[in-house]
């Protein structure tokens, strides 16, 4: 069970503003097995990434995550053994947190180190608002998974996970809009903001939409979707972004070595 004495060590970890822009990376449960998700973890764990999220819009369920998330904390830890012992690869941190980012209650896993507990702020669906929190926060007080409050936002074009949230998106431009949002996240007592342009979008959520919210919240923004190479990324850490988060670049490759090396090239502009 973790510790729950002052702020939760993961919470504190991924709010920490003074460490600059990091890299997470997210591994969908769906879109690949187990073993492959391990072995594309690692990757990005070599390559430098801070983070592992866990999730996906659609196709997740108890089975898939659990198992995922299982087969990378394994693959982690082993790595992290092995690198212990061989002052060669102790440079290499695969000491990094695997945090669930979940579609729904019934997308969880007590293996994992935290969760995004998030709203889906712009969401037209109460489900999305609060009634999947409801149903999940029992769960995840009995696994005692660390919950990582956290407000989310989709931005156009907003992909699968625009459809699935049944969302009002914040459009390009609407730079009131996301002033607006990052208040109330921040009101609201959220640990983290979160701006999302969709899982495989062709275009990134806008850097004026992110110095827009950067600029009227002082809680640590995270920006994903449409983010594929050191272009896009540099952007979203020049308009103020403090993580962000890339998946889709880890499943263009089947070798591990070609994930790392396209996903070090990325995390070294940040």
């Amino acid at each position: 069970m973790v510790e729950q004495s002052g702020l939760a060590p993961i919470r504190e970890y991924m709010c920490d503003r003074s460490q600059g822009t990091r890299h997470g990376t997210l591994i969908d449960p769906a879109d690949q097995t187990p073993e492959v998700a391990a072995k594309r973890a690692i990757a990005a764990a070599s390559a430098g990434t801070k983070l592992i999220l866990v999730g996906g819009s659609s196709g997740t369920d108890m089975e898939n995550v659990h198992s995922t998330v299982v087969a990378i904390k394994e693959a982690l830890e082993l790595v992290e053994w092995a690198s212990s012992q061989d002052a060669a690869l102790q440079s290499i941190n695969h000491s990094i947190p695997v945090v669930l980012f979940p579609q729904g209650a019934s997308a969880l896993s007590p293996a994992a180190d935290a969760i995004t507990f998030m709203m889906l702020m712009n969401s037209n669906d109460p489900r999305f608002l609060i009634g999947e929190q409801v149903r999940g926060a029992p769960y995840v007080r009995k696994a005692g998974i660390e919950p990582v409050p956290m407000g989310y936002v989709i931005c156009s074009p907003g992909g699968k996970a625009g459809q699935v949230g049944n969302v009002d998106l914040v459009e390009s431009g609407d730079v009131d809009r996301a002033a607006a949002y990052a208040m109330a996240a921040e009101c609201m007592g959220f640990s983290l903001l979160y701006l999302e342009a969709g899982s495989g979008a062709k275009t990134p959520v806008g850097q004026d939409l992110i110095r827009a919210a950067r600029e009227s919240c002082d809680i640590p923004l995270i920006v994903g979707g449409g983010i594929r190479d050191s272009s896009t990324a540099k952007d979203a850490a020049d308009g103020g972004a403090d993580w962000v988060i890339t998946g889709t670049i880890t499943e263009e490759y089947d070798d591990a070595d070609e994930i790392q090396r396209a996903l070090s090239d990325l995390i070294s502009v940040l």
